[in-house]
């Protein structure tokens, strides 16, 4: 059987909602697999704390929310503060490297999961940037935890990319989700790793 908790974290305007759900319909419409999000956010329209918690398993899911987080992507510094203690022992996290300082976070301050989690720092905005637009750094995210975790298929991904997002954005949006793909799977052995 297999189960992943994900939570997805940032603040309002980086698409850390819209992240948590390509996610979950990615497993559960193409992946065929069960799937819930549950999601929460600030007053504000922009800049307030948001997260989005996915659990992706086969069997059905009768609690939604997380109760030790497998994987957390955080896309701002309170959000690596807030939610990286949480991550279970063997768990992978993924930090966006310009928007968040390591030396400020809990995980490695206080914590003795240091030598126990997985911590990738991706410049997702840069490569968002660079691609032509910075609002897609999400879907960079997303794409670098597909090629690091089995959690839903890249193809599943592609899709929910696909039928979710306005017909005008897809193709960037799918380049955004290759550059985040291929900077994973380059990064088992590359300077992504913490």
């Amino acid at each position: 059987m297999s189960r992943w908790e994900v939570k997805i974290a940032g603040f309002g305007g980086q698409g850390i909602i819209l992240a948590g759900y390509l996610l979950g319909k990615a497993a559960a419409v193409y992946d065929r697999r069960h799937a819930t999000m549950v999601q929460s956010y600030g007053p504000e329209a922009r800049g307030s704390a948001c997260n989005s918690q996915v659990i992706i398993a086969d069997e059905p899911i009768y609690y939604p929310y997380l109760t030790e987080p497998d994987v957390l992507i955080a896309m701002s510094q309170e959000a690596y503060a807030r939610f990286a203690p949480e991550v279970k022992p063997g768990g992978l996290v993924i930090i966006e490297r310009d928007l968040v300082a390591l030396n400020a976070g809990r995980l490695r301050d206080e914590d003795s999961r240091e030598n126990t989690v997985r911590l990738y720092a991706l410049p997702a905005t840069k490569i968002a940037e660079e691609l032509g637009h910075r609002i897609v750094a999400n879907i960079v995210m997303l794409g670098f935890l597909c090629a690091l975790a089995p959690i839903v298929s890249p193809s599943g991904m592609r899709e929910a990319v696909r039928s979710s997002l306005p017909k005008s954005t897809i193709e960037l949006n799918l380049m955004a989700f290759e550059a985040g793909y291929e900077r994973g799977r380059l990064s088992q052995s590359a300077d992504d790793r913490v």
